[in-house]
């Protein structure tokens, strides 16, 4: 399990999660099982997990232990669980969880298996980064057939990509393009000598959060969590990047994710969940110093509020 993914701010976040040791919690990105596995060790025997990943090699890290489900789907479709479960009569609300946990970091094991294409440190790797294997879209498919105005568009929004109209302009002229090295050579010349890494950090992450749909999938998981937990149910969520990191915090501000929210006649916003950090929780530095991959982690609390 540590082989695949070193689960990031685990005592923290479990340690926020967990308010009753006979819960159902929702472990919404199961990766290498750690969050799972540290949730389980608090729970009593009545206590259950639910854990959620669109990855087949992630739910090989299943433990056996019959207080977990693994459900094989993408964790925006969490609310969608909840109604199967009220529909069987398994529960008698769709209110199901007392807590829900989503690590919104890529594994470990995705970023360090070359034929994933998610990492440029692998010169012939496939232009692939599907976090689901049998999701038609990669990014080949994204650099090869968007248009330039695209391209530079999802550049600019989910990497902040500086040159973004040179990167796309230099895609599109050096296609069809197949692996990262390939990538990687085409864009060589929009890329600063000085921050070279950093420059192709945010060129993968932009074209990963496409070829994935991440924020859509964050808007509809955040949405569908909301409706999800029981009252005084706890939502606990790493983020990695500011994008996802404003939108998280904007939907437990406002109840959306743009900022906006809903208000009621009297001009108050009608929020379903509040904040139990008002600022976030950041990684020890002894954590950074054993995980890099740690480093931009931000950890957000919110409670579901109790019903009127």
């Amino acid at each position: 399990m540590s082989g695949y993914h070193t689960p990031v701010m685990l005592d923290e976040s479990v340690s926020a999660l967990v308010t009753n040791l006979e819960g159902t919690y929702a472990d919404a990105t199961f990766g290498g099982g750690g969050h799972t596995a540290g949730i389980l060790s608090r729970l009593h025997d009545g206590g259950h997990v639910i854990a959620f990943d669109r990855d087949m090699d992630a739910l090989e890290n299943a433990p056996d232990d019959p207080r977990l489900t693994l459900v094989h789907n993408n964790f925006r479709f969490i609310e969608n669980y909840a109604r199967l479960l009220a529909a069987k009569g398994t529960v008698s609300s769709t209110a199901v969880f007392d807590g829900i946990l989503a690590d919104l970091g890529v594994s470990s094991h995705q970023f360090d298996t070359a034929e994933r294409g998610f990492s440029f440190r692998y010169e012939d790797a496939p232009l692939d980064m599907r976090m689901d294997a049998q999701a038609q879209t990669t990014a080949a498919d994204i650099v090869n057939t968007y248009a330039q105005e695209d391209l530079e568009r999802i550049l600019r929004l989910y990497g902040e990509v500086d040159g973004a109209r040179k990167v796309a302009r230099l895609i599109v002229a050096a296609r069809p393009l197949t692996t990262t090295g390939s990538l990687d050579r085409a864009i060589a010349q929009a890329l600063p000598a000085s921050a070279t890494h950093k420059a192709l950090a945010r060129i993968y992450q932009a074209l990963r959060i496409e070829v994935n749909q991440e924020m859509r999938a964050l808007e509809k998981f955040l949405d569908g969590a909301a409706r999800s937990l029981k009252p005084g149910g706890r939502l606990v969520v790493i983020t990695y990047h500011s994008l996802e990191d404003r939108m998280v915090k904007n939907f437990i501000r406002t109840g959306d994710v743009d900022g906006r929210g809903e208000k009621d006649i009297y001009g108050r916003l009608e929020t379903p969940l509040e904040a139990v950090n008002r600022k976030p929780i950041l990684p020890r530095e002894e954590e950074i110093a054993g995980n890099t991959r740690a480093r931009s982690a931000k950890l957000r609390i919110a409670q579901r509020r109790a019903e009127a």
